[in-house]
């Protein structure tokens, strides 16, 4: 179905029936409508840029007021048509200790690159509904827009917010990405706001298990994050960080890894995952990463969200979980090399300046004579 046909009179109750219709044929996992409410944490979100804790994404700062209210972002905004689509079903990773060392990917960024396979079918959701209601306005976003997207959808009814500061839908998790559609039209909400509902009742595993200690109940400390340092932060990463980055080589998954409404089985097999997002990679040879040019990472990565991160990120990256696993397990395969790799990149005048830091703290850490 599409919306040819459709009287432009249509009531809000119906409109939004209709919608949501053509979201399952999009083949979204979720989608609700929420009326498009300025943000009921204005003072929380406040508190935490001016606290620096959003580290250097900037971007986040420079569009606080769009962020804060959707009527900002679009005049006249009256409704959010927001959508979920789910990228993993929680399975943990195997690992073989027979292979040479290797770093984790997360994994949302695994498969196809989110942001251009939700915006493809919400540019097309949206020029549908901009066809019977001429007169209004729809705008598609992803995250990338200054959009508080979790709050809006915990309003549409797609989940709650937990600990992790993630929207969690219970018995699927927080596997999910989301994108919505601002909207000048009005539609009939969903569900009932659900703010205040607390999904984690007294469950602090996400908490506990964080290696960074980022997490505090509902909010995240950016700078401590694997998903910042890894993906966002440019330059080194803080030596206090590097042991507790593990094998993380780009993000991380752990507070979702241990939420216990990932594993209700039943509910979990009921919503798809969107076939775009089949594993490309899950992890990487540490030792590749570290012999990659620009050409070999565009190579690997292209096409997948993976692309954030630039070639030095990589191989800074690389570097820190290099010397974790050769920290932890001396006689790991292919130790020799990746050890040797690690000294010329520390001796290499032309590597970046980061990554060449990155290559000798992990040598003074290992603790390892020249003539190893």
């Amino acid at each position: 179905m599409n919306f040819d046909g459709i009287a432009a009179d249509l009531d809000p109750e119906e409109l939004t029936r209709r919608v949501l219709t053509r979201c399952r044929e999009l083949d979204f996992a979720l989608a609700g409508v929420c009326d498009a409410l300025p943000t009921s944490h204005e003072e929380h979100v406040r508190t935490w840029i001016t606290g620096g804790r959003h580290g250097t994404m900037d971007y986040l700062q420079r569009r606080i007021e769009e962020r804060l209210a959707p009527e900002t972002y679009v005049p006249g905004a009256t409704s959010i048509i927001m959508v979920a689509d789910r990228y993993h079903d929680g399975r943990r990773d195997r690992v073989d200790p027979s292979s040479p060392p290797r770093g984790r990917i997360a994994r949302y960024a695994r498969g196809r690159d989110y942001h251009k396979v939700m915006k493809r079918r919400l540019v097309r959701l949206a020029k549908e509904l901009g066809e019977i209601l001429p007169g209004h306005h729809f705008r598609p976003c992803v995250d990338t827009a200054p959009l508080l997207e979790r709050e809006h959808a915990m309003r549409a009814g797609l989940g709650l917010v937990g600990k992790n500061t993630l929207l969690i839908e219970p018995g699927v998790g927080s596997w999910m990405l989301l994108g919505g559609i601002v909207s000048t039209a009005k539609l009939a909400p969903t569900s009932p706001q659900t703010e205040g509902t607390d999904p984690c009742g007294t469950c602090t595993r996400c908490i506990d298990a964080c290696p960074t200690d980022a997490i505090t109940p509902f909010s995240v400390d950016a700078t401590r994050c694997l998903a910042y340092t890894t993906i966002e932060h440019r330059g080194e990463i803080s030596p206090e960080l590097e042991t507790a980055t593990g094998d993380w080589l780009f993000g991380c998954d752990i507070c979702q890894e241990v939420c216990p409404h990932a594993n209700r089985k039943k509910r979990r097999q009921s919503l798809p995952i969107h076939p775009d997002y089949a594993e490309r990679h899950s992890d990487l040879d540490l030792l590749e990463v570290l012999g990659w040019n620009d050409e070999s990472r565009r190579h690997v990565i292209e096409g997948t969200a993976a692309k954030r991160a630039a070639l030095g990120m990589w191989k800074r990256n690389a570097l820190i979980c290099a010397g974790n696993v050769l920290g932890e397990h001396a006689n790991a395969p292919g130790h020799v090399e990746l050890l040797g790799r690690i000294k010329e990149i520390a001796g290499d005048s032309d590597e970046d300046a980061a990554v060449r830091g990155t290559a000798a703290r992990v040598l003074d850490r290992l603790s390892m004579p020249d003539g190893v």
